[in-house]
């Protein structure tokens, strides 16, 4: 068991190999597998704690054998795997309802922000074709446009700037925009010369929008304040022509719109990249300024209000978890006596 993989736990179901990081427990006289599996996931915070070495730590074979298992007799050890069967399923059942719940959360948030950047706010403004298929019908006054017209689009440099350990500049990858923000996740950084370099199009401003176009495609982020960034490859900058035109566009582009134009120009096959060109052009809408504001405004609240649903949603599945590692824990120490138990008619 290896890195951020310790501990992790499963029963085999089939036939099947493993690796040189996985510890394989096989049946035994003396301890029923179902049981230790449990006992296994009751311990393994203090399992993970044995785990030795640098960037990728881990737990040898060796101190996996010698680990000293609290059991009773075979008979009862099978009894407390059936009576933690039948309550996880349940506290499982739970877990999976919150999650549904999330999503179905996660799916209304989009369809309302959809809604609120390509019909407006008003239910009775008069309509007109936008040209567009996947786009439909739009406010009559609004203006139907492309991204390059609205927005100056920059391109990186088609390679990646050496990194540097002492490198006072954030070189901004793919795998740093997700969820809408922009994450440090084993972020890189590279030194002054390269920076020149690598910013000759322009330095990203504060709140532009950062884009990527492959490795997934159409994750956007905005640029945050007191941070020196460039860009490395597969990632684009757009800089609304006009300031407040920005949260709109952010808006729209955190929309089902940007999911349902790749879906267009990839005609139905999964799309690994965007060409620049066709990131260019992105049928984009121009709302009246009052609108802008109006619809930036009610799309924050919505956020706010779906976020702390969700944010709710995950307290109460972590507090779950919690209590289903708890009763795992006083089962297999004893402290629940379940010999008599007789599970479900």
């Amino acid at each position: 068991m290896y890195g951020a993989t310790i501990g992790r736990l499963g029963i085999f179901g089939v036939e099947a190999t493993t690796n040189q990081a996985c510890c394989v427990m096989t049946t035994s006289k003396q301890l029923d597998n179902k049981y230790l599996f449990y006992w296994l996931w009751a311990f393994k915070e203090d399992i993970i704690r044995l785990s030795s070495g640098g960037g990728q730590p881990n737990i040898n074979q060796e101190k996996v054998a010698s680990l000293r298992v609290s059991a009773p007799d075979p008979k009862e050890q099978q009894k407390i795997a059936n009576f933690l069967d039948h309550e996880i399923a349940k506290i499982d059942s739970l877990i999976a309802k919150q999650e549904k719940l999330i999503e179905l959360l996660k799916e209304k948030r989009q369809a309302v922000i959809s809604h609120a950047v390509t019909k407006g706010l008003n239910p009775n403004v008069p309509m007109k074709d936008s040209c567009v298929e996947w786009l439909g019908e739009v406010p009559e006054h609004w203006k139907v446009s492309k991204l390059k017209f609205e927005s100056a689009v920059v391109d990186c440099r088609n390679k990646t700037p050496e990194y540097f350990d002492d490198g006072e500049y954030f070189v901004v990858r793919t795998t740093n925009v997700k969820n809408q923000n922009l994450n440090f996740n084993s972020a890189l950084y590279t030194n002054e010369k390269n920076f020149k370099i690598w910013t000759q199009r322009g330095i990203p401003p504060v709140d532009s929008i950062l884009f990527t176009r492959e490795a997934p495609t159409g994750e956007v982020c905005r640029v945050p304040d007191n941070l020196k960034i460039c860009m490395g490859q597969r990632m684009m900058n757009f800089i609304a022509n006009d300031e407040s035109y920005s949260n709109y566009l952010f808006d729209y582009l955190i929309s089902d719109c940007l999911e349902r134009y790749i879906g267009s120009v990839s005609h139905g096959s999964t799309v690994s990249h965007l060409r620049v060109e066709q990131v260019e052009d992105i049928p984009v809408l121009v709302p009246p300024q009052n609108e802008i504001t109006d619809i930036h405004s009610e799309i924050s609240k919505l956020k706010k209000k779906y976020d702390a649903l969700e944010a709710k949603a995950l307290a109460v599945i972590e507090l779950i978890k919690e209590r289903k590692t708890a009763l795992i824990s006083s089962a297999v120490t004893g402290k629940i006596d379940v010999r008599d138990w007789q599970g479900a008619n």
